[in-house]
């Protein structure tokens, strides 16, 4: 069984380990605004461009928080990224920052208008840090197989907050639901990783960080010890 491993890069530190890719997202840009300024986007784009050019052969995506899914595009496109991390793809809800809308109609025509559509798109369902009450008759499968109709690349499925666990359940009842890539937005340590073995991907912040708190810098041991015990799950 092959898994990719993605490496969620809150804060700049380029680790010589096996991670399949990593992510670029403004998480300690606190607190979020769903209207982000264009400085967000120019910082955005210089330090994308700097991981670029100092991992040329990994997968590179990026986040753009919050819900700057556009932005994100823009980044990616100027950055030579491969992907994004979209929030409030489909179905709108409330989160901490207040209602997002769903984006997909508008995202996958600016995509495409800007010739980016070389550029992937993951996107978040029953998002963490959100209240889904306005789409409680939807459930999660439903949701995904929304997503998959407004043509995402992939889903990503997370806990009820930033390194929290992912219900596997959902993970099953989403794969059973779709045909995309499913992949793991929060909460996977060394001890549950083996919940989420049939996943596609795994997004990875606040484990690899000192303590295993989100906040902190990253710990390149924590790092290393759960690649090892990755690769020995791939063998």
């Amino acid at each position: 069984m092959f898994l990719k491993f993605l490496f969620q890069l809150n804060q700049i530190s380029l680790l010589r380990s096996p991670q399949d890719g990593l992510i670029v997202e403004n998480m300690h840009d606190r607190p979020y605004t769903v209207c982000p300024g264009p400085e967000v986007t120019a910082v955005m784009t210089a330090i994308s461009a700097a991981v670029r050019r100092s991992c040329p052969h990994l997968a590179l995506g990026v986040q753009v928080l919050s819900a700057a899914n556009q932005q994100a595009i823009a980044v990616a496109l100027a950055a030579g990224l491969d992907f994004i991390r979209a929030e409030g793809y489909v179905f709108s809800h409330v989160a901490d920052e207040g209602i997002i809308n769903a984006c997909a109609g508008n995202l996958l025509r600016y995509r495409k208008q800007v010739g980016a559509e070389n550029i992937q798109i993951f996107a978040d369902i029953k998002k963490k840090h959100s209240a889904h009450t306005l789409t409680a008759d939807v459930g999660v499968a439903e949701t995904a197989a929304a997503a998959e109709l407004f043509l995402a690349d992939g889903l990503v499925l997370t806990g009820k907050a930033t390194g929290l666990p992912t219900d596997p359940g959902e993970l099953k009842e989403v794969q059973h639901a779709v045909k995309i890539p499913v992949l793991i937005g929060s909460g996977v340590t060394m001890e549950n990783v083996k919940n989420y073995v049939d996943a596609n991907a795994l997004i990875i912040g606040s484990y690899f960080k000192k303590g295993g708190y989100w906040a902190n810098s990253v710990d390149p041991e924590r790092v290393k010890k759960f690649m090892d015990h990755i690769s020995k799950l791939r063998e």
